[in-house]
């Protein structure tokens, strides 16, 4: 099941202690009204107009004339979504709720999925320098928890591991193309490992947390560990590896994770710290590849982000994987830099056929034809206009004409 972990995670406990605790029934889930209100709503918060650290590192106004993630969907499998933020508005779809059936996966008791999406999705608002790194995008929110920390004391219902992997396949189903999993299960549960699956072989880029357990040895993170997810790390304002942030081979890279600046729910700002919020800086800056190639596969995309990583103080064995994200250099350049570590010892099942796998594909082939044939259209007329100003004159001076017919 899920808690929060002091530092904004959600954390699914280990299997073994699943019996001892509350399980919620998870069935499947047709959106279709807002669910009841919060036991416990969370503190109201001010708006704050400073620009955050991460905003300042790296510039999402250089990125927005070249992508802001326009008609790519990211899911915030999470907490729920407000969407009553004047940031996120307008940006936030209809998800699903698997705590409360019926609900749409707008309502955030926590806080923690609304802060999340706001760093990938947040819009311009008056006044307020903060604003997200792909505000094009949109939210499909996926509720799977409502825990928080009251007084030191965990409070709130969550999903069941099985819950959770259910809501994984419910956005792929719903033509999710990134997955933002800022959770992490500390133990291998067969029904997560088979919808991360499920994601990897319908071509979802999917990124999860490396988890805040560095102080307590780095037990293996889920899905953090499964191959072909990115797993992410948090980085502080000096660059260095938060002191929370665990290492090991399951971190890919690492972005800003240590007094982040998000949205809270209903309006206003709050900070945070862990690596559930450095998970959507690269969650956003695969929307933005998403939208700026779409005809790049999954493996595709994963392999320029980690390959136009900054350079970190340490290397992979100190929990800073290939670098520092650089959103900015992911877009523009090839990127040549391996895929994820293969975890061999704690790979997926083998990948089978998909019907559906080639259909995205040739969506995004489509996007791209297009695309081309626009540009050799309007290359030949531009073309044509040079020849005719060029090749007439010259032949107006040697004394023959265009062809007439008699």
């Amino acid at each position: 099941m899920f808690r929060p972990d002091g530092r904004g995670a959600l954390t699914i406990l280990a299997a073994a202690l699943l019996t001892a605790l509350p399980l919620v029934a998870v069935s499947s889930v047709t959106p279709a009204r807002a669910a009841p209100t919060c036991a416990t709503s969370p503190a109201p918060a001010r708006p704050v107009a400073a620009v955050p650290w991460p905003q300042q590192r790296y510039a999402p106004q250089r990125l927005t004339p070249l992508a802001t993630g326009a008609g790519v969907t990211v899911a915030v499998i999470d907490s729920g979504v407000d969407r009553r933020h004047p940031q996120l508005r307008g940006r936030v779809l209809d998800g699903a709720d698997f705590l409360d059936p019926g609900g749409d996966g707008t309502r955030d008791c926590a806080g923690h999925g609304t802060g999340v999406a706001s760093i990938i999705a947040a819009g311009e608002d008056a006044g307020v320098a903060f604003r997200g790194l792909a505000p094009g995008v949109r939210i499909l929110p996926v509720r799977v928890s409502e825990q928080q920390v009251v007084e030191g004391r965990e409070s709130g219902r969550t999903v069941s591991a099985a819950g959770f992997a259910e809501a994984v396949r419910w956005a792929v189903d719903h033509d999710a193309d990134v997955l933002n999993l800022s959770v992490v299960l500390y133990a291998d549960d067969p029904d997560v490992r088979d919808a991360i699956d499920y994601a990897v072989r319908r071509d979802v880029i999917v990124v999860a947390a490396a988890g805040n357990l560095h102080d307590s040895g780095d037990p293996l993170p889920y899905p953090a560990a499964y191959d072909g997810v990115l797993g992410v790390g948090a980085v502080t304002p000096t660059g260095t590896r938060a002191t929370f942030s665990q290492t090991g081979p399951y971190v890919d890279l690492v972005a800003p994770g240590s007094d982040v600046l998000m949205a809270a729910p209903g309006q206003g700002h709050q900070r945070a710290e862990g690596t559930s919020y450095a998970v959507p800086f690269v969650a956003g800056t695969a929307a933005l590849l998403r939208a700026y190639r779409p005809d790049l596969s999954a493996p595709e995309v994963t392999r320029r982000i980690v390959g136009t990583t900054d350079p970190a103080p340490g290397g992979p064995r100190d929990g800073y994987g290939a670098g520092v994200l650089n959103p900015y250099r992911a877009v523009v350049e090839t990127g040549t830099g391996p895929l994820p570590t293969t975890r061999p010892e704690m790979a997926l099942p083998a990948e089978r056929a998909d019907p559906a796998l080639p259909a995205r594909r040739n969506r995004r082939a489509a996007a791209r034809d297009r695309a081309l044939l626009v540009a050799t259209v309007v290359g030949g007329l531009v073309g044509a206009a040079v020849l005719l100003a060029v090749v007439l004159p010259r032949g107006t001076r040697r004394r023959w004409h265009p062809a007439r017919s008699t």
